[in-house]
């Protein structure tokens, strides 16, 4: 359950910062608020997360699939570009959370 947990709180990371920067093209209090409420939702699922999962294993996962997420939906919602490198990158990034997950010892 606690994996399941932490996926979640990588969506709601992506969501989270990729609110940030819609949030700076608005001009109202509303867009202002949701990056607010995103961060205590996704703050809130990682620390339930740890409960099951040792900290550096839970925030090594998050924040690389949360950076790698973040890379993919600035791409796709504000048409921010990817080099070849960088996408070789974020697979190893992928990778690296990978092996994370499969030699963590839960």
């Amino acid at each position: 359950m606690a994996w399941i947990i932490l996926g979640i709180a990588v969506v709601t990371e992506i969501c989270w910062a990729l609110s940030l920067k819609w949030a700076g093209t608005q001009a109202t209090i509303a867009a202002s608020s949701v990056p607010i409420i995103l961060s205590f939702v996704n703050m809130g699922l990682l620390a339930l997360a740890m409960r099951g999962i040792p900290a550096g294993t839970a925030y090594a996962v998050w924040t690389g699939l949360g950076a790698v997420g973040v890379i993919i939906g600035g791409s796709v919602l504000f048409g921010d570009r990817i080099g070849p490198m960088q996408a070789f990158f974020m697979a190893l990034i992928v990778i690296g959370v990978v092996g994370t997950k499969l030699f963590a010892r839960i």
